[in-house]
Order: structure tokens, then sequence, then C-alpha cells
């Protein structure tokens, strides 16, 4: 498995495939039906800005543990 990072006009592709693989990360993957391109899952990558809007920021996270700290 090689991983290798999708630019403009390196691979000629569809445009409805290009537009989902763009600036993504992908896996080519030799099989015995052909090759398999696809999107690599990187879970960090995925969590990234999962709490962005939830108005959860890193002081109200830490005051959370002092005042937790405080009842113990």
């Amino acid at each position: 498995m090689e991983d290798v990072e999708f630019e403009n006009n390196m691979l000629k592709l569809p445009d409805r495939i290009a537009n989902r693989l763009r600036g993504k990360r992908i896996e080519v993957t030799e099989v015995k039906e052909g090759i398999l391109i696809r999107a690599s899952s990187n879970p960090i990558s995925e969590a990234r800005g999962f709490l962005r809007g939830k108005r959860f920021t890193t002081e109200r996270y830490l005051e959370t543990k002092r005042v937790e700290k405080e009842l113990e």
C-alpha cells in the first residue's frame, strides 16, 4: 500500500471522483482486479474540529476539572 497526496492534474479521473479526492491523502493499492484508489482514513485528521461550534473551550474544560477536583 502506498500513501500519496492527490493534486490537480496528477491523475486523469472523472470530475465527480477527482472533486471528492482533491486535497485528500489517498491510498493506491494493487488488487487482483486492478488498482484500487481510495481516500485514506486518518482518525486524527477526521476528528479535528469536531467540537467547533459546540461552545467547548479549553478554559471551560479546565474550570470543569477544577470544580470536579474541589468536590473530591
